[in-house]
């Protein structure tokens, strides 16, 4: 769905939402995949390539694909993913930080999944999700927001 910044850790949240659902997963994330993530979403390339782009140049390089990216689990508020990668017809599961994964998602036009536990253990995900339903509320608090409340991650 997008990212936004925590107001009080002035932590990068990238939020999660399954498309035929309001259910909101928030996950922590840190700056320069928050960064990664935004340019990938508004579309700005890099002047030179990022960790990312290298991965997904590594990928075509070598012929082979993301399936898909599947955030699987929560351990202790930690998020795990893994990415799904095809090679020479068979597919190779690998573990990595979620936030990893759904900018390597977004920089390959992959499908992002998460797990039927991971949608019903996010600790935050109904806060969340009824504070963005409020259109009012939500309105009232990223008004509230200064350039401050962003840190130093490019929007």
């Amino acid at each position: 769905m997008g990212l936004i910044m925590d107001p009080i850790s002035k932590t990068p949240v990238m939020i999660l939402k399954p498309i035929k659902d309001k259910k909101i997963i928030p996950i922590w994330i840190g700056g320069f995949e928050a960064n990664a993530i935004t340019m990938e979403l508004e579309n700005i390339a890099p002047p030179r390539p990022m960790t990312h782009d290298l991965i997904r140049n590594l990928l075509c390089h070598f012929d082979a694909e993301i399936d898909k990216v599947v955030v699987t689990d929560i351990v202790e508020n930690t998020y795990f993913a893994e990415l799904y990668v095809r090679y020479n017809g068979e597919v190779t599961t690998l573990d990595c930080r979620p936030s990893d994964a759904i900018a390597i998602a977004l920089k390959n036009k992959s499908k992002i999944y998460i797990t039927e536990y991971v949608y019903n253990s996010s600790v935050l995900s109904d806060f969340f999700t009824n504070f963005l339903e409020d259109e009012e509320k939500l309105d009232k608090w990223f008004n509230s927001l200064s350039a401050d409340d962003f840190g130093n991650v490019e929007q």
